[in-house]
């Protein structure tokens, strides 16, 4: 039989309270496994993924396009002249 290391242990007395036919009287009860959790409290503190930004602002500059600079027609990115693969294509080293 497996060993639950993590479950508190428990001396001879709660042992011995704990009988068969406890644990079979407990297995009917309906509401034995039931938690009590209010829902609303719970959902108040979930933040949704998407949830309304409206009031933050961003302080990001965008500068145009460099002259060393060219858009990969593959991926649609901006990036350095080096990371150039095909130069009649204007495909970058990541979509070759």
């Amino acid at each position: 039989m497996a060993t639950d290391y993590d479950a508190p242990r428990k001396n001879e007395d709660e042992q011995s309270e704990e009988s068969i036919e406890e644990l079979k009287a407990r297995r009917h009860d309906k509401n034995s496994g039931k938690v009590d959790e209010d829902e609303t409290e719970a959902a108040e503190a979930f933040e949704l993924p998407g949830a309304d930004l409206s009031h933050e602002e961003l302080a990001v500059e965008v500068k145009p396009k460099q002259d060393d600079e060219f858009t990969c027609m593959s991926c649609f990115l901006v990036h350095h002249r080096s990371q150039l693969a095909d130069a009649k294509k204007m495909i970058c080293f990541d979509c070759a």
